[in-house]
């Protein structure tokens, strides 16, 4: 087991172009892939590389957070010294909870001094991927660096958004912009920054001393010609959500065989709160090819290229095709919805037809009826 990391899921600040879907909740709980919510990948990727004990840094709407997350059990993060820890903001003085996460860091510094590992990942909640933090610790100490940035090469980001990195032929990073820099590489930030946990106690002191209170902006990215500030290039599969758009190509990913394979089981399982439902139920004359159907589902129309949540209920004459059904939608009789994201609790009266499109799919809001 590896403990000698503190893991630290920051959520201060995240960036967020998901429109209604984080109306009432935070990015990290926005759900993914059928069963599960953002945060559930880094999560269960800290987990299986025996990461131990870790802190979630909330800041606005946490209240999902709290009903997702609990007590950790779930991950097996219930333990009694170490385990899951969810942090809010210490004040309710609005001033104080805009200022970058740097303050946040502070506000919270006992608990870094009390813990007893002495490296500290950090990471954000809308990178998809699965991902092993042992051979990114292996990495961290045999180049000597005082920070390394997880990173990865990729072009096409499906409408997601992050910082673009440049590195020397060492792999030392010597440039880093954020994503509407003119920065010509291929080379993405995935967010995940490893270092001794008393560097990053002197970096939170030293910047908020100058009047700087952004990790990456400032206290980062103002330090690369000063520290040692490595890359490690992640080879496995990524998906960047935090736009609408990247939320609905991403989710669409997941119908690739080989992307779901690599993605849940590939270092290690991802792992989700657990609700006992009764299997999908399918009745005489339904229809479905290539798409995702949990538990509790039941199926009497059609349903082609689509992920359905639990409990949804596609009734007689529907057809469901390129959209997301959130929990316990409903679809009603000879109605038509195509490139749809329908929230939670969202129903579509009878003979209804929703129509919207890849790069811009029609949206309803939470328990809306249509």
């Amino acid at each position: 087991m590896n403990s000698n990391i503190l893991g630290v899921i920051n959520l201060i600040h995240e960036a967020d172009e998901m429109e209604t879907l984080t109306a009432s909740r935070c990015l990290a709980t926005v759900p993914f892939g059928a069963r599960y919510r953002l945060i559930d990948f880094m999560l269960s990727s800290m987990v299986n590389s025996g990461i131990s004990k870790v802190a979630v840094f909330a800041q606005t709407k946490y209240r999902s957070l709290i009903d997702h997350l609990g007590s950790g059990k779930h991950w097996d993060l219930h333990h009694r010294q170490s385990g899951l820890f969810i942090l809010p903001p210490v004040t309710d003085d609005v001033n104080e909870i805009r200022r970058g996460d740097l303050y946040h860091f502070y506000q919270h510094r006992d608990y870094f001094t009390r813990s007893s590992q002495e490296y500290v990942l950090i990471t954000r909640s809308h990178m998809i991927c699965n991902i092993d933090f042992e051979e990114l610790l292996v990495s961290h100490k045999a180049s000597g660096a005082n920070i390394t940035v997880i990173c990865k090469k990729q072009n096409d980001l499906l409408g997601g958004k992050a910082r673009k990195v440049q590195v020397d032929e060492k792999g030392r990073i010597t440039s880093m912009q954020d994503h509407y820099g003119r920065l010509n590489t291929d080379l993405i930030s995935m967010e995940m920054y490893l270092m001794k946990k008393e560097l990053l106690l002197e970096i939170v002191d030293s910047s908020l001393a100058q009047g700087q209170d952004h990790l990456v902006r400032h206290a980062i990215m103002s330090r690369l010609d000063r520290l040692h500030i490595q890359s490690y290039v992640y080879e496995g599969y990524l998906g960047v959500v935090n736009t609408l758009t990247s939320y609905y190509q991403n989710s669409m990913q997941l119908l690739r065989p080989e992307v779901w394979k690599s993605l849940f089981f590939e270092p290690g399982p991802i792992y989700t709160k657990v609700k006992d439902e009764p299997p999908a139920r399918y009745a005489e004359g339904a229809k479905t090819s290539n798409s995702l159907v949990a538990n509790g589902c039941i199926i009497e129309g059609t349903v082609i290229n689509s992920i359905l949540f639990r409990g949804v209920h596609v009734r007689k004459g529907a057809v469901v095709r390129n959209s997301i059904i959130m929990q316990n939608g409903i679809v009603g009789e000879n109605s038509i919805v195509d490139h749809v994201i329908l929230d939670k609790d969202v129903t579509v009266e009878r003979s209804r037809e929703l129509r919207g499109a890849e790069v811009s799919p029609f949206l309803a809001t939470k328990r809306k009826v249509i």
